[in-house]
């Protein structure tokens, strides 16, 4: 698999302060907007809604975002857009109505600003797109030839977020040590950028298991402390480095793959992105036959309520052949690791970590 390193670091601008979301109109003013089309979902735009700050002064169209991230959607947003001459894209919200922004923004060759609901991706930061097909099955991801414009992190939003996508982006997050250092501890040499993803990804491990604990209690009581912001920037910018540094060495392997290959089972769409992430990543150390890494992780995993099982998604064990066969896939990153990998290695890492967690 050729292997890319184009350094794309960060958005233009990124900020994260209480009040920060109340400043959007002075950073669209300062750019020159004049149409805003804002995306945004319906149960996450209550949420926000009250954060949000007066638009008055500019022509705003806001829309659902339809609750996927296709190419269908973008398509049918885009011709909207074009009708109203939009020419920036706010998008408030999780990581789908994120990605769907930057796809919007990239085909019309506008700006992209984006303003987080949830810390459960690094979507905000990333100037990639999760892209799913239109039976929710993952298809790609697809990578952008610039960063978005600015990114806003309000963390008196996110505390009102539900506590089950934090959790779900701290397994989302923990994968990037987990992946990045099986790719990059292969390399003989070490350029500076792949020196500073990996860096990025201890530091992301290093954050996560020290103060996720204090950082759930700190949301569950309303209260902002140092830990929990540390855990959200944590989840959306210090992951977002890794890949922007890292590139393809930076990005995913085994743990990410599991995730991508298990949406082809309709019952593991109602799983989020990281609690299938953060199983992919035990599957991943089964591969490796790191075992006691597995042992190490399993009570941070059980006092979070990460999945340690396919039992505890509540996905069966009959469409693991489908899974399998889409994890093996020649393009899929699982083959990134150092040991060679087929479908029969995947389904036996699987079967495997399914009876030690179960049994």
């Amino acid at each position: 698999m050729k292997m890319n390193l184009v350094v794309r670091g960060a958005p233009q601008e990124y900020i994260c302060k209480t009040g920060s979301w109340q400043e959007l109109p002075d950073h669209l003013a300062k750019r020159g907007v004049e149409n805003i089309l804002v995306l945004h979902g319906e149960k996450s735009w209550k949420a926000a809604e009250p954060y949000f700050p007066d638009l008055s002064d500019f022509q705003v169209l806001f829309r659902h975002y339809g609750n996927h991230c296709t190419d269908t959607l973008r398509d049918q947003h885009i011709a909207v857009a074009k009708e109203n001459q939009i020419d920036t894209v706010v998008a408030v919200g999780g990581g789908k109505i994120s990605d769907l922004g930057k796809m919007i923004a990239h085909e019309m060759k506008i700006r992209i600003v984006i303003l987080p609901t949830l810390a459960a991706t690094c979507a905000a930061y990333s100037s990639l797109s999760s892209v799913y097909n239109d039976n929710g099955e993952h298809s790609e991801m697809r990578i952008f030839p610039y960063s978005t414009d600015l990114v806003l992190v309000e963390p008196e939003m996110l505390l009102d977020s539900p506590e089950e996508y934090l959790i779900a982006g701290i397994g989302d997050t923990i994968a990037k040590w987990y992946e990045s250092n099986a790719i990059i501890s292969q390399l003989e040499e070490k350029s500076v950028a792949v020196e500073i993803a990996q860096s990025m990804a201890k530091k992301c491990r290093d954050n996560l298991l020290e103060y996720s604990s204090e950082a759930i209690k700190a949301h569950g009581e309303k209260n902002l402390t140092e830990a929990f912001k540390k855990v959200i920037e944590t989840n959306i910018m210090l992951a977002g480095l890794v890949g922007g540094f890292g590139d393809d060495y930076g990005r995913t392997a085994g743990a990410h793959t599991i995730h991508d290959a298990l949406t082809v089972v309709p019952e593991s769409r109602a799983v989020l992105h990281g609690n299938k992430v953060a199983y992919g990543i035990l599957v991943q150390l089964v591969i490796e036959d790191k075992w006691e890494e597995i042992k190490n992780l399993q009570p941070f995993y059980e006092e979070l309520g990460l999945p340690l099982s396919l039992k505890d998604m509540k996905i069966p064990l009959d469409g693991l052949d489908k899974v399998v066969e889409k994890a093996a896939s020649p393009k899929e990153f699982i083959h990134l690791l150092a040991k060679p990998v087929n479908q029969q290695v995947i389904k036996e890492a699987m079967l495997a970590l399914e009876d030690y967690m179960t049994n």
